[in-house]
């Protein structure tokens, strides 16, 4: 059986070399949509990796929020509890978690303060004992747990709020000055290191919130696990220390990122099919220049059809012949194809680089590659079973008689 597979795409190959560039021709079709279908795959492959890298980078695969939800769907309509559950700086001591969690509130608002002689537009955080890892302390210290304990009146700024309220003192001279909030005043502690946000922004102990103040604006925990595989493990048992702790669930919502990546994945996914569904039509037509060149190549050897059936050939002979052939023909095309579609978006993915300034690549993976070879294979037997199966009826006699 092996021996007759190999002499059979043997054949196919001395075939396509007499008939070069008519066989190249006919697989002008399969040849685009290859092409096509790899800068494609490519193209999509290099823009879910950096999806997944900006996702990665801006939120991390390990965290767990909860927060408290403060609304419920009655009869389809949204409507604000009247009591509900507020996360505390004891939820977090309780969980005894192997990592530090982070607990804050955002008002979402832009304040107006008093800083010195100034009046500062800032953005106001307020936190539990652990801050986020990415908050630097660079002057001064963070908040302890006396702080939140004795409700301390002080804060932590960063250093664009620095430079919007004392632009001509260093960050070490205005540790110990104080900035007026409403009616309130605070005396700053410490000083981090300007991240990611553009503006001023001041920190102060969630402690010194009002249940009401809360209550408008309710705090959220922020966990990070160990690993990623570790966060369905945790999740479990953050629901189960709530559950045990508040009744029931319906005051809180435990999520994690893996949805986000989820969500980009199967983006991409249906962008695949879409895109791949459109460049399958030329896919479609270079099949059909396989089966016109094996029909005309029947038609030419009616006679060396005849003389190999009256030698002793069967019809899974010849079909075997000429299937052979037509998966060469397909795979021939295809390898074209692969070729002109790695190179091609070799020349593109520069230009869209230069033109968007982002450090985007093409990516050409394993799954890829399987995909035109499973073209290559269906193609060449769709394709090649009408005119195999036309070859293999040929009466010998009626067929040497046509000499």
């Amino acid at each position: 059986m092996v021996k007759k597979l190999t002499s059979s795409f043997l054949l196919a190959l001395q075939n396509i070399r007499s008939h070069f560039f008519h066989t190249l021709l006919s697989v002008l079709g399969i040849v685009i949509g290859v092409a096509s279908l790899v800068a494609i795959l490519s193209l999509i492959d290099g823009m879910e990796e950096y999806a997944n890298q900006q996702i990665t980078e801006t939120t991390s695969l390990k965290a767990i929020a909860v927060r408290s939800n403060a609304y419920e769907n009655i009869n389809g309509v949204r409507i604000r509890k009247d009591t509900f559950a507020i996360l505390t700086s004891g939820d977090v001591e309780e969980l005894r978690l192997s990592k530090p969690a982070h607990l804050f509130l955002n008002r979402s608002a832009v304040d107006a303060v008093v800083a010195g002689d100034s009046t500062v537009g800032t953005n106001i955080w307020s936190i539990g004992e652990s801050m986020h890892p990415k908050m630097k302390v660079i002057e001064g210290r963070a908040f302890s747990k006396l702080d939140l304990q004795e409700k301390r009146k002080v804060a932590i700024v960063n250093e664009h709020f620095v430079k919007k309220a004392w632009p001509k003192d260093s960050l070490k001279t205005i540790l110990g000055r104080t900035i007026q909030l409403g009616q309130d005043s605070v005396i700053i502690q410490g000083v981090l290191a300007n991240d990611r946000s553009p503006g001023p922004y001041l920190i102060l102990p969630i402690t010194l919130l009002t249940q009401a103040e809360l209550k408008a604006n309710a705090p959220e925990l922020l966990i990070e696990a160990e690993s990623v595989e570790e966060v369905a493990l945790l999740k479990e048992e953050v629901q189960a220390f709530l559950k045990q702790k508040y009744g029931a669930l319906n005051d809180f919502s435990v999520q994690t990122n893996e949805m986000r990546v989820k969500q980009a994945t199967q983006g991409f996914l249906l962008f695949r099919i879409i895109m791949g569904m459109i460049v399958g039509i030329s896919v479609l037509v270079g099949g059909i220049g396989v089966m016109n060149v094996l029909l005309i190549s029947v038609t030419e050897r009616t006679v060396e059809i005849g003389i190999r059936k009256a030698m002793g050939a069967t019809r899974t002979d010849i079909m075997m012949q000429f299937l052979s052939e037509s998966v060469t023909v397909s795979a021939f095309g295809s390898l074209i194809g692969l070729t002109l579609g790695v190179l091609g978006t070799m020349i593109f993915v520069p230009i869209v680089r230069s033109v968007t300034e982002m450090p985007f690549q093409a990516a050409y993976t394993v799954n890829t590659m399987i995909v035109i070879g499973l073209i290559s294979l269906l193609v060449g037997i769709v394709f090649g079973t009408y005119p195999a199966i036309r070859a293999s009826k040929l009466d010998p006699v009626e067929a040497i008689r046509r000499e």
